[in-house]
């Protein structure tokens, strides 16, 4: 009974990390770029209770009794299912069509990766960067800011679907530029940052630049637009009630096993 104790609670803290992994998609649902995510477990040991034994007939039974011990978290995933794009009036707005992500460089001088393409213009030391929201500089194709010379109107920059930045200098010559657009073997990998960013790790594999990676399909630039969250708040709602019914579970069979124990105490008397 003391088995079924802690096996229980092993059930609620998993159905708990559950909740709160699903509360966080919902937070989530109108944040730009954002992946749901899921809470996947695992089961723990098992103890064996009685091992492949001779029976009295002097068969060898062909199974041996084992009981579970709980479960615990093994992982909490990503899904990057594209999310829809969500029309914006700001002329930084930039959804990504396909498997890439926006290069940016943090304050700390490491880079980061980003679904989130809400960006704006900000005074630099050069001219006008383009960044994100919270200043991070946003990286072109070969992993420099994406700058605009002092001279030169923000407003007449032009952004091509490819991922092009163009603009005409003081020559009258146009310059062209492209975002840096990086992809993962496994993006499942990334570890998940602050401020809608992601950082490389081993798991996910060295970032690829699509301009330079050969056999990659190029993602695609949709000015104008913000890619929104992928989350499904209906899905979100039924694996809420599930969890919860889960929980509640656990904290039944908690109950059972406690009043068991009670029994066995009152017997003495």
């Amino acid at each position: 009974m003391m088995r079924a104790l802690w096996t229980a609670a092993s059930g609620m803290i998993s159905q708990q990390t559950n909740v709160d992994t699903i509360a966080n998609n919902i937070a989530n649902v109108n944040t730009n770029g954002y992946k749901t995510q899921r809470a996947e477990f695992k089961s723990l040991l098992y103890q064996t209770l009685q091992t492949e034994t001779t029976s009295r007939n002097g068969e060898t039974k062909p199974t041996s009794a084992q009981v579970g011990l709980g479960t615990r978290t093994a992982s909490i995933n990503a899904m990057f299912t594209q999310g829809a794009m969500v029309a914006s009036e700001s002329a930084t707005a930039f959804g990504i069509s396909g498997s890439g992500f926006f290069q940016v460089r943090g304050y700390d001088g490491e880079l980061y990766y980003t679904r989130d393409g809400d960006f704006t213009w900000s005074v630099g030391t050069n001219g006008m960067v383009l960044t994100t929201a919270d200043g991070y500089p946003v990286l072109n194709s070969n992993g420099n800011p994406i700058t605009i010379p002092n001279g030169i109107s923000t407003e007449s920059v032009s952004f091509g679907q490819d991922g092009s930045i163009s603009y005409t200098n003081a020559a009258g010559n146009q310059v062209t530029s492209y975002f840096g657009l990086y992809q993962f073997n496994n993006p499942t990998g990334l570890e998940k940052m602050q401020d809608n960013l992601y950082s490389a790790t081993a798991a996910s594999g060295a970032a690829m630049n699509e301009a330079t990676t050969n056999g990659l399909t190029s993602s695609k630039i949709y000015v104008g637009y913000l890619e929104g969250s992928n989350v499904q708040v209906a899905d979100e709602m039924v694996d809420l009630i599930v969890a919860q019914r889960a929980y509640e579970l656990n904290s039944k069979a908690i109950q059972t096993a406690d009043d068991m124990m009670s029994t066995a105490n009152e017997l003495k008397r």
